[in-house]
């Protein structure tokens, strides 16, 4: 039994780590993954990392729950940094809803339980079948056990280090951008139309733009849509990416890696 101690103060450090991950990454975090389910992957996946990470065994203290705490952020912080930059889909979903005029009419998503637009619905579940495909949820696991390279596990986080934060502000802003780039033909053409609908109201001051002008930019964001699919594929594709590179990065900056 005192043998047992020990290893399981390892072992527990690791699963609070794994399952914290699963609390707010991409795909993990869904409702549609019974919570039993995610708790047993975690204590799986946790019990093969054990044999794999190095560690010494831990006395168990008032330090080492400061430990669990320090796992429990980790896991926490990394994720919801992989969950905001692939939540640019849905921001620009958003933004050609809101051109659309469907900025009203949203619908649940059964994944999270929260509102959202129905055009950002409908790219962000082409997204995930996307993430599947290239087997985006094998590197996100990989994420999880190369973690222990730049953060130790008996290590403390830098709290005083400046640039967490500020590469934190820094991939919270180029959400935007991503979002932007996603939605820029399908607004601009929506603009576009907007302003020739504009010059037909003045023109044409008996034909009731509204009327006229909802089913038109309907029927030309779907169009729109359908063209420049593939081109937002490659966008969201270039995303994932710069999802992965902004998860080791995070860690670096917790482990003190410049």
């Amino acid at each position: 039994m005192e043998e047992l101690i020990p290893a399981f103060s390892v072992y527990l450090l690791i699963l609070m780590r794994v399952a914290s991950f699963f609390v707010t990454m991409p795909l993990f975090s869904y409702r549609t993954i019974p919570a039993q389910h995610r708790l047993g992957l975690s204590a799986i996946l946790a019990f093969l990392m054990y044999y794999s990470v190095e560690a010494d065994p831990l006395v168990i203290d008032g330090l080492y729950f400061l430990l669990i705490l320090k796992e429990a952020m980790v896991g926490l912080l990394i994720g919801f940094a992989a969950y905001m930059i692939i939540s640019a889909i849905q921001i620009a979903g958003g933004f050609i809803d809101f051109q659309m005029g469907f900025a009203i009419a949203n619908v649940v998503d059964p994944q999270t339980g929260m509102q959202s637009p129905i055009t950002g619905q409908y790219l962000y579940t082409f997204a995930l079948l996307l993430l599947l495909s290239v087997n985006g949820h094998h590197i996100m696991l990989d994420g999880i056990f190369h973690s222990y390279q730049f953060i130790p596990i008996d290590s403390m986080l830098p709290f005083e280090n400046e640039s967490i934060v500020l590469f934190i502000t820094t991939a919270f802003s180029r959400v935007f951008v991503i979002a932007f780039q996603i939605s820029a033909p399908v607004v601009a053409t929506l603009f576009l139309v907007d302003i020739a609908l504009g010059i037909v109201a003045r023109t044409v001051p008996q034909l009731n733009i509204f009327v006229v002008g909802f089913p038109i930019k309907i029927a030309v964001s779907f169009i729109i849509l359908i063209l420049v699919m593939g081109s937002m594929m490659i966008v969201i594709q270039q995303t994932f990416e710069y999802m992965f590179i902004t998860m080791r990065d995070l860690m670096k900056l917790f482990g003190g890696v410049s």
